[in-house]
């Protein structure tokens, strides 16, 4: 849930910030300059707006979370096997998004285009690491390596894109469904719809969503914003240590998919809202048929996967 916090409080209010000054950037068009003129009231707002929006994500995550938690020496814990990895493919998701989100944010100040990429594309990074931090003098958790490597994983394979095509062709993105393990711990994952999204690691998935189009000739008939998406997911994990989970009668599985996926991005449209709205929703996957190969070595059909 920690991650989750930080990335709405933090991913939305830059975002609000970003999308009030205009659409978002074009990079296929305007990123091919090699030079850039930095607009300093711009860059101003974005450093101000930074501050305000990184110490109240700070502050409310450690009142909704860490507030009433007993503190302790800062300590290491190494919970790589928990959960099947959700968490970790939150940790990812995050970050990539925060810094694909500071990139934008960065070009659209004037930046160069190589130092956006860069700075910017360490944002992801920078906004969780006080996760690390909180959980290190946290009693019942501890800074984790993993949950740091995966945060970086997320932003180097933003930086990655960039770099490479000047644009996201492969897009991280998250969906959710309610589960029948909710009720069974409703303080672990959650009594509310919006608890549960943030909490129950079995309703989450977690998809690479490739934008075909991009790697097809651009005289090409493919839709635009048609997309192919491989997904990822685990359920019957009612505790996050594998060894809990089978002590109490619960075998956990992996999940897999694959999917048909809209590009909102490349979806043509004149109206500033919707360019806003749907820079924001690229992040979330729209509940699409999909095809399921678990490791319990089953194959099913889902005519409408959330």
């Amino acid at each position: 849930m920690r991650i989750f916090l930080l990335f709405i409080f933090a991913f939305l209010f830059f975002a609000n910030l970003y999308c009030k000054a205009q659409t978002p950037v074009n990079h296929s068009e305007k990123d091919s300059l090699k030079s850039s003129t930095i607009n300093k009231s711009r860059l101003h707002k974005l450093a101000g707006g930074f501050a305000i929006g990184f110490g109240g994500s700070l502050y409310l995550l450690n009142k909704a979370w860490y507030s009433k938690e007993t503190g302790t020496s800062f300590h290491f814990y190494n919970d790589m096997d928990h959960w099947n990895q959700i968490d970790k493919s939150g940790h990812f998701w995050s970050a990539f998004q925060q810094s694909r989100l500071g990139v934008d944010m960065l070009l659209w100040s004037g930046m160069d285009r190589i130092q956006s990429i860069w700075i910017g594309g360490m944002l992801g990074v920078v906004l969780q690491a006080p996760i690390e931090v909180f959980d290190g003098f946290s009693d019942d958790y501890g800074a984790s390596w993993s949950d740091f490597g995966f945060n970086m994983a997320g932003s180097t394979f933003l930086i990655a894109q960039q770099l490479a095509w000047n644009e996201i062709r492969i897009m991280p993105k998250y969906s959710f469904h309610t589960t029948a393990y909710a009720p069974l711990r409703p303080q672990t994952f959650g009594k509310s719809l919006p608890e549960q999204m943030l909490k129950d690691y079995n309703g989450q998935s977690y998809w690479l969503s490739f934008n075909l189009s991009a790697f097809l000739p651009h005289d090409s008939n493919y839709p635009k914003w048609l997309n192919i998406a491989t997904g990822y997911a685990a359920s019957q994990m009612v505790y996050g240590s594998p060894r809990d989970n089978n002590n109490y009668g619960y075998t956990a599985y992996r999940r897999f998919f694959i999917s048909p996926d809209i590009n909102l991005q490349n979806i043509k449209t004149s109206s500033k809202f919707l360019k806003k709205t749907f820079y924001i929703l690229s992040a979330f996957r729209i509940p699409m048929p999909a095809i399921e190969l678990n490791s319990k070595m089953q194959v099913k059909f889902h005519p409408l996967y959330y």
